[in-house]
């Protein structure tokens, strides 16, 4: 019977997920499939070390957010803090670092997924975003003056919308790139599209009969 105990059972449930949760999705995968995958003869296993499939899916967040939190950190420290666009371009290019691996590619599909629950709109970091690079790089995007000009609401749901837009573009290459499907621009092209594109979405003018906005 297979080990349901011990570190490295509990990293093999968690790229099991990962492979599961992409190819699924993390609403629809089934438990079963990565008890299965992971080798595990106990179909409790995902309980034992995780509690509970919110806390798996947290489990496999928690370990992409750490591998690009070691190339996000060096490189936000280095750039402009009032930047928007080098701030964008930071986030970009350090996101684009998962397409590097199929282990990548899954958890870039799998975070596209969860975006909406990053805590951007309320400005309260989900657990795995708390005290990360990611979010000082969120807090600096949204005190940039491409955005603290804007009100509050506007700001938030832009700054949203733009991390969303950014997620869901790799997330859809890192498709591509699984599913052996070749894009309609090279990868350099892609990447510098994409910070143009997130940056001018945070630039774009309010829309005139909106401005006095405030709720």
């Amino acid at each position: 019977m297979a080990r349901t105990s011990g570190p490295e059972t509990r990293d093999k449930l968690i790229r099991a997920a990962e492979e599961v949760f992409a190819a699924q999705g993390v609403d629809g995968a089934q438990l079963r499939d990565i008890v299965r995958l992971a080798g595990q003869s106990n179909p409790s296993a995902v309980q034992y070390h995780f509690g509970s499939r919110t806390g798996l899916v947290e489990a496999v967040m928690a370990g992409r957010q750490a591998r690009t939190d070691q190339v996000l950190a060096p490189l936000l420290d280095r750039a402009a803090p009032d930047d928007v666009h080098e701030l964008i371009a930071v986030l970009v290019r350090t996101e684009s670092t998962e397409l590097r691996s199929e282990r990548g590619l899954r958890c870039l599909r799998i975070s596209a997924q969860l975006s909406h629950e990053s805590g951007v709109r309320v400005r309260t970091p989900h657990p795995t975003l708390d005290g990360t690079a990611y979010w000082r790089l969120i807090e600096r995007v949204e005190a940039s003056p491409a955005l603290a000009g804007l009100p509050e609401p506007v700001r938030l749901e832009r700054l949203d919308l733009a991390l969303t837009l950014i997620g869901a573009a790799l997330a859809d290459r890192a498709r591509q790139y699984l599913d052996g499907v070749t894009p309609l621009t090279g990868e350099e092209f892609f990447l510098a599209d994409l910070v143009e594109t997130a940056t001018a979405l945070l630039r774009a003018p309010v829309p005139a009969s909106q401005r006095d906005i405030t709720t």
